[in-house]
């Protein structure tokens, strides 16, 4: 039996692991617990508080309006990871499957655009957006944000905060690099069959790349849900705020409530965890995808 396998060696690699998740969820855990404690033990060093209440999730979640921002987030973040999946996906057949004159060329310009920082075209993008209507102006009207109407108004907020990020640079480079590894047996097949280009797109090749979509949709989902500045600078009113914007916003008046404050944390974070365990299964498959083909 080789050395790797000795029960010593076994205790300590997961005792290494024990300690890594440890490091990792410990945050987490702790921001758990400062989120049901009563207020008369919020500052006690213990996992399981000696008091615990969900009073604090009632007082954020309704007291503080925060449901509607958290659907002007669920909003976003859906409609980011659509737009940014199917956007992606047919600019980068064409670069992986097709042969044309500078098509290098694009590509090289679309990965281009990742090296210029937000905060170089913050300001001019602010202003475009604004003089185009791309702005929640449409619904900074007075009275509630409730029913049909009220929906249709958040979606308008929705659109001005994904439309101007919605072609990703790095979801085309992914999405490329998968079609490239992609048989042309199967590519040929589907056009014996008689498929044209957009139903061999939809049929063969956006379901063989499963792995590369679900990598993108979690980096995508995990960007425009905790995105902070781009919301804050395009939105104004604080009813079709995100909910980032609306915890930052709030931050102030809980800084008596440490509790509090902690629930809403806890809720901006649970979706996140619960989206990524949905896509786990292809996310490690797609994330190196990159690494195979060039």
């Amino acid at each position: 039996m080789s050395d790797r396998h000795t029960p010593l060696s076994l205790v300590l690699r997961y005792a290494a692991l024990i300690a890594v998740s440890a490091v990792m969820i410990g945050p987490f855990l702790w921001l758990l617990s400062l989120s049901v404690r009563g207020g008369g033990n919020i500052y006690e060093m213990r996992l399981i508080p000696s008091v615990m209440t969900l009073d604090t999730y009632r007082e954020v979640w309704t007291d503080y309006q925060l449901a509607g921002n958290f659907l002007n987030s669920v909003l976003v973040a859906v409609l980011s990871v659509v737009l940014t999946v199917l956007l992606a996906g047919t600019a980068a057949y064409p670069l992986a499957r097709h042969t044309f004159r500078g098509r290098q060329l694009v590509f090289l310009a679309i990965l281009s655009t990742m090296m210029v920082p937000f905060q170089v075209y913050m300001v001019p993008l602010v202003l475009l957006c604004k003089d185009i209507g791309l702005s929640d102006a449409a619904v900074n009207l007075p009275g509630p944000l409730d029913g049909l109407e009220g929906i249709a108004r958040r979606l308008r907020a929705a659109v001005a905060v994904v439309l101007p990020f919605s072609v990703s640079a790095f979801g085309v480079f992914l999405l490329r690099q998968h079609f490239l590894g992609v048989p042309r047996d199967l590519e040929e097949a589907a056009r014996i069959d008689g498929a044209g280009e957009f139903t061999i797109w939809r049929v063969v090749m956006m379901p063989l790349a499963k792995p590369a979509v679900a990598t993108l949709a979690i980096f995508t989902f995990v960007f425009s849900w905790s995105n902070f500045l781009w919301p804050l600078l395009i939105l104004s009113r604080e009813e079709t705020y995100t909910l980032p914007v609306r915890i930052a916003q709030l931050s102030g008046a809980l800084i008596r409530s440490t509790n509090t404050l902690a629930a809403a944390s806890v809720i901006a974070i649970v979706p996140v965890i619960v989206f990524f365990l949905i896509f786990q299964r292809w996310f490690i498959q797609g994330a190196t995808l990159g690494a195979v083909k060039g």
